[in-house]
């Protein structure tokens, strides 16, 4: 066997169709445009046409296949159809990434109503409700590849975590219950814990640099995150080489976690 059978058994996508909430800007675009390359159809979820455009403009000139959906995964209908309009572009998808997410973190003692009810119906209910519509026929297939992006707040308090933090430790909890219920049917269910990545969903604490270069040292490599850093772990947990990992919050974060 050659080593490019081998590494196309374990980690190919050929064949295979991704949807990706958040997939026109920051860790959604990078695993987007990684599980493209890697062979999949990916079907990019979110608001702002022009980004959508954008990306899968550059995705298809790239020689990959594409598609784009614009929706508001913040009410249950604007998800339901997102997900119906997702699957019409290449069919059902064989692999789901969440990452569309909304940064509303202000202190605890000025939260109020709106934001936790906003936070949780884009963080954590549309995650839900895409796993609800797109888990059982995976487990009817035999294969899927559900993947979260949470975030440090999941398990550490800083930086105002607030509603957010609720959120992102709830939806790996979420993680690991839809592991529970279709894992023995051939679908695993992961999230990816990122440190801190220079996204636009990031804009207020990249704006300071002290806090920047601060949380930098706190690695162990020595730098803050990028986007493009999630490609590869990405590409692993949606093929068929992480067949026996589920359940699981692993950390691309450059060792901020352990440090």
């Amino acid at each position: 066997m050659t080593s490019h059978t081998y590494l196309s058994e374990l980690f190919s996508l050929d064949g295979r169709t991704a949807v990706v909430t958040g997939g026109s800007s920051g860790i959604g675009r990078a695993i987007a445009e990684a599980l493209a390359r890697a062979g999949a159809n990916v079907v990019i979820v979110a608001r702002k046409e022009a980004e959508l455009t954008a990306t899968v403009d550059e995705l298809t000139a790239a020689g990959c296949r594409a598609g784009w959906v614009s929706a508001d995964l913040g009410t249950r209908d604007g998800v339901r159809a997102a997900a119906d309009e997702a699957a019409a572009v290449f069919g059902e998808p064989d692999i789901l990434v969440n990452s569309a997410g909304i940064n509303l973190r202000p202190p605890m003692s000025d939260l109020v109503d709106e934001v936790w009810d906003t936070t949780m119906a884009v963080n954590l209910e549309a995650p839900f409700l895409l796993g609800q519509r797109f888990g059982p026929g995976m487990a009817e297939r035999g294969f899927g590849r559900i993947i979260h992006i949470t975030s440090q707040q999941a398990h550490r308090a800083f930086v105002q975590s607030g509603a957010y933090g609720v959120s992102k430790g709830a939806l790996e909890a979420l993680a690991r219950s839809q592991a529970e219920a279709w894992s023995p049917h051939g679908v695993t269910c992961n999230t990816l814990v990122p440190g801190f990545v220079m996204t636009p969903l990031n804009a207020r604490l990249a704006s300071d640099p002290d806090k920047v270069e601060a949380l930098a040292a706190r690695t162990m490599v020595g730098r803050n995150g990028l986007a493009e850093d999630f490609a590869g772990a990405a590409v692993f947990l949606a093929g068929r080489g992480s067949a026996y990992v589920t359940g699981q919050a692993i950390f691309v974060d450059g060792g901020f976690s352990v440090h």
